[in-house]
């Protein structure tokens, strides 16, 4: 198959998957089995296509993070720069973990097993927790304080594990901590950037220096794609998520989960 339709296929399904609780790098990994998509440059492809898909945050909610492109009050550029602060010390656990751990996750658990697991116990989770009556104490993402920002940082830190989702960790942990379901997804989304950020630039400065040509375009290619198809996907999802719950998500995962082992560890083997 083209190493092009390679980076269409992946760059449409990060685009879904990037947002919902379902684990895009996860579906990633299994794409990448099923694609014979492997090796070093598939690993730094998947990392660096998140940020084309992330990206799409910053477009989508430009009117809320950019605090001088629209005219706003001062106390409103405050919140906007006290909401960025939140961001970046959130971010922080991860950057540290994932430094330290990044080798060995890539080496020991960038599996389709690991994925299905994580798939599953996460898809169960996802279920109980939507199953709880929330206590809801924030109802606007500027109601989260530091604490509660690094804390959810914290959490994040579980989507380490390949299969868990950034996205469900962050969220699922956000409305735990009482923050509202828009809420948790909005902040999930802001805190995405710099981790993104610096996970693309390490795993870029890691391996893409040695790239060729060719896969410097399908790369490109592949970045586009997740941006465009991303931009689509976070509309409908909040949306979504305005009037829906994440059990359909949790169903979605444990059927994903129990697919991947059946074919993988069963079927192939």
């Amino acid at each position: 198959m083209s190493d092009f339709l390679v980076a269409i296929i992946l760059g449409i399904t990060e685009g879904i998957t990037e947002f919902l609780p379902i684990s895009s790098t996860g579906h990633l990994i299994i794409l990448n089995e099923f694609l014979s998509f492997t090796g070093k440059f598939a690993i730094m492809f998947d990392v660096v296509i998140q940020l084309g898909a992330i990206l799409s945050v910053v477009v989508y909610f430009r009117k809320k993070f950019f605090p001088f492109f629209y005219k706003r009050s001062k106390e409103e550029k405050l919140q906007v720069w006290n909401l960025w602060f939140k961001a970046v010390a959130g971010v922080l656990p991860a950057l540290a973990i994932g430094y330290v751990t990044a080798d060995f996750m890539e080496e020991h658990l960038f599996k389709p097993e690991v994925v299905a697991f994580s798939l599953i116990i996460w898809g169960v989770f996802l279920i109980i927790v939507e199953r709880k009556v929330h206590n809801i104490k924030i109802n606007s993402v500027h109601e989260l304080t530091y604490r509660l920002a690094i804390l959810i940082g914290f959490i994040q830190c579980l989507a380490i594990i390949p299969g868990t989702s950034r996205s469900a960790a962050t969220i699922i942990g956000a409305m735990l901590l009482g923050a509202s379901r828009s809420v948790a997804a909005e902040f999930s989304f802001f805190l995405a950037i710099p981790t993104m950020v610096a996970a693309s630039g390490y795993s870029f400065l890691k391996h893409g220096v040695y790239m060729t040509a060719h896969q410097s375009l399908v790369l490109a290619l592949g970045f586009v794609v997740s941006f465009v198809v991303a931009l689509a996907v976070i509309a409908f999802f909040m949306n979504y998520i305005r009037k829906h719950d994440f059990k359909l998500f949790g169903y979605y995962r444990i059927i994903l989960g129990i697919f991947v082992l059946v074919y993988f560890c069963i079927i192939i083997k």
